[in-house]
């Protein structure tokens, strides 16, 4: 029996003494009640009823009842306790107050005099009100909120960052979990989803693409230290360098420079690699040892871990260290990578034994020491301390726990948290390891919550010791974010479920510290109403807000500290895939779930709140004649937040294909860069930020100087589409078809598995690897899926470069807005990608993503009769203006403008091409753009055949599958090339360079 339970039957017992009842709903058995008591019953349960039919005059879940009825005639007071149903509410002031109210007034004259009180959920449901929700900080229950302490610096701050943050999460440390993920099922012997493939996902890997892609960074935009039980780096090279294999290498190299100064083992474990994969009862941080050094005001000595990286690409910095009260709380690291060099402060009193994530770095590859690696020195603002060093990791990597002498065969990141969290150091049987090595699924279920209490340590320990001294991290709350298996054939979604536990693991009602386990239910509801409100805000005004639930889920109650479990939407039902596979709506889910988590936490210390703001918009990169970067944007305004405005802005800048660098302050929305270096390309991108953080990015825009050159080329990007499958829906049949359009990634996509292939709306589920409707193949799963990097302009502007041109760039919506002029140029490069008019998943959301908005249309006419050369190159540019709306002024812009026609969408499925006039392009230089998987850019499902519009435009392409034509020519006032294919998607970079050199070369031919 629950311990509240046994509590309000004490109190009953009591107050039986002197009252009639208590009366039990399931009972009806009026003859045993007095009077008094059968008319209070019958009056409430009028109330309900009443509620529930017309939910009026408040809402009332159909499922609420009456448990008991306490009145206490002697002290005039009538308790009313409704079963948990109630509970399941968002609970307000207003409409608790018109709970009380009617029920009041149903019961009469009879108990005018009486003090009443209604509980649910074994509480008054005043108190059900979250503070955050509640009108006056004095009405704020302070037992679910904790003492506000001196805490120590966080465990990781960014000394490179330009702007600090202090009204958002900043010093907050946030776990969070995405689902679930491969694991090895010892019944079949063999490593499997925990879910079905449905919808051409896994839930093992849906959540990921929303906490990994947009909440993590959300919250550390906000300041938050954010840990994750699961591997996070999507890279499967992987580096590890040790200090225990620094005798073999030349990877990991200790210095010092003072004779005072000299590095010795640690008495504490530190990793060791020993030999992988790691069998039950193997702790890597077990095997290995860690080296120390006394701190010193100036930097006397350092390690420096260099590794030797097999690909090029982004790796995820993982440092490791042996903590003690003795350490430091400022160890100095620094990231050299391709962009410059990134440093951090690390609190070493806290974290040690474990990965602790830096953050994500691009690097060449090879050993590269000046622009690859990450050191380490003694220096510190409290000298005499202890600064310890232990390995480095580059990259997720793949899977290295064996189970039953087999590896799971796939990258990290797809595993489950049971695999991870014994590859980071957690003590098997107080985290990962609860079953005895029997149930790795159960096993993976309960480590989440048990992690989350070793990472704080005593007192708020693993259930199984509370007083394990853990890793010291202040973890201030949690989250396990999943979706679920609901289906439905009607036009609403399955919505939102959102889980608590007013109880632990045992069975107490307050946190090791006291704090009133109440707070987990305030966690739950700000962060069901907040993603209710916003996406019925944005997406869909029927989005369905299912219950509050008080539930003994492991995830729920095993967290010591406040936590929720989110069931966002269902994986199983089809309408709610729709938005749950739209990179649009991902975004905004995820930011509702931080705005969630930092009202819940400002509630918690009465601190007040800035939401970070949203990306610019309006972009342009430009070129003053004294060869600067002239940049110019806009701020976005966040109907959905009023904290969420611009203060600031950071731009950040690349050089050639590097990395960014951390980038400088702009106090308004424009910047001027120093002189550019002629033939170089630099690029920019822009974040707003403010007291509660840094937006996300803005699309990335170059520059290149050519000495010769005072006219530069204007590339403009009108490429912003990012998109979820196109859908078939008939009455009988329903599903996502790639074979139509796969939609385009943001960035890229992790949670793919493979097209669907049951497309029948009542194919039953009978296991997860016959599961009916939304059945999908598994031959893409594991794979990251390219789509839209917001980077192709500079892909334009190399081969732009080695045409001997220099280039500006600037977004459409600038052009479209009168933000730039471009008849000012007398070339112009527009890119469009795969954009085209794409509708949302339901229809209060608005069809976005035109290829040739009518604005657009505007500004483009003007330029073709003021002369000039226009190149437009998409997947789409005919489909698009001619099929998709059947717009008589679309289609004669089209043909009398752009002077061309539409022939056929999906044109071929291969990509190759071959120039047909010798005018334009050597009819030997064939080339292939991208149809098909490629790791290094988005696949063109669906390129446009498109035809001269009459005699004055020639073909100057073909495809080589079947002839029809891929390129119109048109040479006039001003000459027209267009390509039904995307430029960028042209696979070698010399092919590209042949293609537009071509391109100039007809723009720069007589008439």
């Amino acid at each position: 029996m629950k311990k509240l339970s046994i509590l309000l039957l004490s109190t009953q017992l009591l107050l039986l003494t002197c009252t009639t009842g208590p009366v039990k709903d399931d009972a009806h058995d009026y003859s045993k009640m007095d009077r008094a008591t059968r008319k209070a019953y019958q009056r409430v349960d009028q109330f309900l009823q009443k509620a529930i039919k017309l939910q009026d005059p408040v809402e009332i879940i159909k499922h609420t009842r009456i448990d008991s009825i306490l009145i206490d005639k002697r002290s005039r007071r009538l308790d009313i306790y409704l079963n948990n149903w109630l509970a399941a509410l968002p609970l307000r002031e207003a409409n608790t107050a018109l709970i009380y109210a009617g029920i009041k007034t149903t019961l009469g004259r009879k108990f005018k005099k009486y003090s009443v009180t209604i509980f649910s959920g074994e509480q008054p449901i005043e108190q059900l009100i979250p503070n955050f929700y509640r009108k006056a900080l004095t009405d704020y229950d302070h037992a679910r909120m904790p003492e506000k302490t001196v805490s120590s610096p966080s465990l990781v701050r960014n000394l490179s960052d330009p702007w600090k943050i202090n009204r958002g999460l900043d010093g907050r440390h946030i776990a969070l979990w995405p689902s679930h993920g491969w694991y090895y099922e010892q019944k079949l012997d063999r490593w499997e989803w925990q879910r079905a493939r449905v919808f051409q996902t896994v839930e093992d890997l849906l959540p990921m693409g929303f906490t990994n892609h947009y909440l993590v960074p959300m919250l550390e935009n906000a300041g938050a230290q954010v840990f994750l039980p699961r591997e996070r780096d999507v890279q499967t090279n992987e580096v590890v360098i040790d200090n225990n294999t620094r005798k073999n290498s030349n990877s990991y190299q200790e210095y010092s420079n003072s004779k005072n100064a000299a590095w010795r083992t640690s008495r504490i474990h530190g990793f060791g690699v020993g030999k992988p994969p790691y069998t039950t009862g193997i702790n890597p941080f077990k095997s290995g040892t860690a080296r120390q050094i006394a701190s010193s005001k100036q930097p006397e000595a350092g390690v420096r871990w260099i590794p030797d990286i097999p690909e090029k690409g982004d790796y995820a910095v993982y440092i490791s260290f042996a903590a003690s009260d003795q350490n430091v709380t400022d160890a100095h690291y620094t990231v050299y990578h391709s962009g410059g060099q990134t440093e951090f402060l690390v609190n070493q009193q806290m974290g040690g034994g474990t990965w602790i994530y830096l953050g994500k770095f691009k690097f060449k590859a090879g050993q590269n020491a000046a622009i690859g690696k990450v050191e380490l020195s003694n220096q510190s603002q409290t000298p005499d301390k202890l600064v310890t060093a232990d390995a480095v990791r580059f990259g997720g990597g793949m899977g290295n726990i064996a189970r039953n002498g087999k590896v799971s065969g796939r990258p990290r990141f797809t595993e489950a948290a049971r695999y991870y969290l014994q590859y980071a150091g957690m003590p098997d049987t107080l985290v990962y390891n609860l079953n005895e090595d029997q149930k790795d699924y159960n096993d993976d279920y309960q480590c989440r919550g048990e992690w989350v209490n070793y990472l704080k340590g005593a007192p708020f320990g693993p259930n199984r010791d509370r007083l394990a001294t853990g890793l010291g991290i202040p973890i201030d709350l949690s989250l396990g974010f999943h979706t679920d298996a609901g289906r439905t054939r009607n036009d609403t979604v399955i919505g939102t479920l959102s889980i608590y536990s007013t109880e632990d693991y045992n069975d107490a009602i307050v946190f090791p510290n006291g704090v009133s386990r109440l707070a987990n239910r305030d966690f739950a509801d700000i962060l069901q109403t907040q993603l209710v409100d916003d996406i019925r805000a944005k997406y869909d005004p029927s989005w369905n807000r299912r219950w509050l639930w008080d539930r003994g889920y492991s995830e729920a109650f095993r967290p010591n500290v406040p936590a929720a479990l989110l069931e966002l939407l269902s994986h199983h039902n089809f309408l709610d895939m729709k938005f749950g596979l739209d990179p649009d709506f991902r975004f905004h889910a995820s930011r509702a779930i931080y705005k969630a988590m930092l009202k819940f936490i400002s509630s918690q210390y009465q601190l007040s709140y800035v939401v970070q703001p949203l990306p610019v918009s309006h972009f342009q990169a430009t070129l003053s004649k004294a060869g600067q970067a002239v940049l110019k944007w806009k701020p976005t305004k966040d109907p959905l937040e009023a904290t969420a405005v611009a203060r600031q802005y950071i731009v950040y800048t690349r050089v050639e294909d590097q990395e960014f660098d951390n980038g400088v302050l702009a106090a308004h929305p424009e910047f001027v860069s120093d002189k550019l270096k002629p033939g170089t390309i630099y690029s920019f991108k822009v974040t707003a930020v403010n007291d509660g953080g840094e937006s996300f990015p803005s699309e990335i825009l170059p520059v290149c100087v050519q000495k010769n050159d005072q006219n530069p080329v204007l590339i403009v990007n009108g490429f912003d589409r990012i998109a979820a499958p196109a859908t078939i829906e008939t009455g009988e049949y329903l599903g996502f078809a790639n074979f139509i359009d796969q939609g385009v990634p943001d960035k890229y996509d992790l949670d793919y598995t493979g097209t669907q292939y049951d497309f029948l709306a009542d194919s039953p589920w009978l296991d997860d690897d016959a599961p009916g409707h939304g059945a999908s193949y598994a031959n893409l799963e594991t794979t990251i899926i390219p789509g839209n990097t917001f980077d192709f302009p500079f892909v334009h502007g190399q081969s732009i470069r080695q045409a001997g041109h220099a280039f500006i760039s600037t977004s459409d919506e600038a052009v479209m807005d009168t933000e730039i002029d471009i008849t000012d140029y007398q070339y112009v490069d527009l890119v469009l990608g795969e954009e085209k008019l794409t509708a949302g998943p339901k229809p209060a959301v608005k069809p976005r993503f035109r290829a040739f908005p009518k604005a657009l249309q505007s500004k483009l006419t003007n330029y073709c009769s003021s002369g000039g050369n226009l190149f437009i190159s998409g997947a789409h540019v005919g489909f698009d203006l001619f099929e998709n709306r059947q717009d008589s002024l679309d289609i004669e812009f089209g043909q009398k403008v752009l002077k061309y026609s539409f022939r056929t969408n999906h044109a071929v499925q291969t990509g190759g091409v071959r120039p047909v006039d010798q005018t334009f392009m050597p009819r030997t230089n064939a080339f292939e753009f991208n149809t098909t998987y490629n790791p290094e850019i988005y696949t063109v499902e669906s390129p446009d055949a498109i035809e001269p519009a009459d005699s004055s435009s020639v073909t100057l392409l073909r495809y080589s599958e079947n002839n029809t034509s891929a390129a119109v020519g048109y040479k006039g006032k001003t000459d027209i090339i267009v390509f039904g294919f995307p430029f960028e998607t042209i696979i070698t970079s010399e092919s590209r360079d042949q293609v537009m050199q071509s391109v100039f070369g007809y723009f720069d031919r007589k008439k």
